[in-house]
């Protein structure tokens, strides 16, 4: 008993003391904000016609769907072209924010609102992906995503640099949180916030927690109330995070076993197919390179199923699960050329990258830090060449002569 009990305060400790996967979230962030962001963007010259007033899917539809099923979208606040265009401009903004980590908090929230907004206007535009990136921009708000790899990051390791013991002030936070909070009292009054009640709760909790935060952040006697929002914010990161991790398992497993009750899946000709349909073969010369193969017709079909239905088990063993997941990353990279559904690999290589290694994603961190060094190195001027007489040995002699506070003076000026 005295085991169990140290193993589950261990635990409780765990979960509470700090959020689990910093870097593992933070790929998830960019990953599912960058395919949002680069959807929008290849989409821009068709919006009209997919989310648009004028769209086959009016909004006369849209408000009967969505009064129907209770589904969250500003699109059918108003009718309009501005109304229309203003809410694609917030969804392009807000992804580029949550990309860049900059108010990840605000930033995820609005993130959400854009996705719902846009996916819940026009249900039957998208394929698979959309589905993970609908769920995930929900999951994204629990989380504490931009605590590595952000602008949130750099301006807290600045004012800490700058400002030790001591919290900056922030001009930011509070407009936004006023603006927000006005806005979203605006639409409420109004009685067109809809959404159910989960959406607009979510609203309003993330609202008043934001001021929760800043209040006790600024006054040091709150000191107790800071610790206990902290705990309530690294237990919600770590129950999304491990929703996130539990929802990319159950997607694997459902199709994997769906897939082994398909007689195509189960002869090893299933993968041929889809390389043949027209809207799945946007390079018909190399679909039919690789049906001309019927073994690697066979090995392609029953190796997806056989990763798909073993994956949730390879939790269990940390090398196992990382060779599978470096397949399925390549699967779907394949799928993204093969079968032109590159927003659909790309948001299930983004829920794939919640079981990325802490220390490959940290190699990696390194790797881009350097190369960013080297062009920041490149862009720097060079200095000026050395005045006529003067010698290398000459400065470093006259350095030499000075006292250690002028010689660190003068590199310091120098540099």
């Amino acid at each position: 008993m005295n085991r169990l009990a140290l193993t589950v305060s261990r635990g409780i400790a765990r979960v509470t003391e700090s959020p689990l996967g910093p870097y593992q979230t933070a790929v998830i962030r960019i990953g599912f904000a960058a395919t949002w962001l680069l959807f929008l963007l290849r989409e821009f010259p068709h919006h009209q016609e997919l989310y648009g007033p004028n769209g086959p899917w009016n909004l006369d539809l849209a408000r009967q769907l969505t009064a129907d099923n209770h589904a969250f979208t500003a699109l059918t606040w108003a009718n309009g072209q501005f109304w229309f265009e203003s809410c694609y401009a917030l969804a392009l903004v807000s992804s580029a924010l949550l990309l860049l980590g900059w108010r990840t908090r605000t930033a995820s929230v609005l993130f959400m609102v854009g996705v719902l907004s846009l996916q819940n206007r026009s249900v039957f535009v998208g394929d698979g992906g959309d589905n993970v990136l609908h769920l995930m921009s929900f999951y994204l708000v629990f989380t504490r995503c931009g605590q590595v790899w952000s602008l949130d990051a750099r301006r807290a390791a600045r004012a800490c640099a700058q400002r030790p013991g001591r919290l900056a002030p922030d001009r930011v936070g509070p407009v936004l949180w006023v603006v927000s909070g006005t806005a979203l009292a605006v639409v409420a009054l109004a009685g067109r916030l809809g959404g159910g009640r989960l959406v607009p709760a979510l609203l309003w909790a993330v609202w008043v927690a934001l001021a929760l935060w800043w209040a006790a952040g600024r006054r040091p006697r709150l000191r107790q109330p800071r610790i206990l929002l902290d705990v309530i914010a690294n237990v919600l990161h770590n129950g999304a995070l491990f929703v996130i991790m539990a929802e990319a398992c159950l997607i694997y497993a459902t199709a994997g076993w769906y897939k082994i009750q398909g007689s195509r899946w189960q002869d090893g000709t299933a993968v041929y197919y889809p390389l043949h349909l027209d809207y799945f073969s946007p390079w018909p010369g190399l679909a039919d390179l690789l049906s001309a193969n019927g073994t690697l017709v066979m090995l392609v079909t029953y190796g997806t199923v056989i990763v798909q239905v073993a994956f949730p088990f390879t939790l269990f063993n940390r090398r196992v699960k990382n060779v599978l997941l470096a397949l399925m990353m390549t699967e779907h990279a394949v799928i993204a050329v093969v079968l032109g559904l590159p927003f659909f690999s790309l948001a299930m290589i983004a829920a794939d990258s919640v079981f990325l290694p802490t220390s490959f994603l940290l190699r990696l961190g390194g790797r881009a830090a350097r190369a960013r060094e080297r062009l920041a190195r490149r862009d720097r001027p060079l200095p000026p060449p050395p005045a006529p007489g003067d010698t290398a040995g000459g400065t470093r002699a006259d350095t030499a002569g000075e006292p250690p506070g002028d010689a660190t003076g003068a590199r310091e000026t120098a540099a």
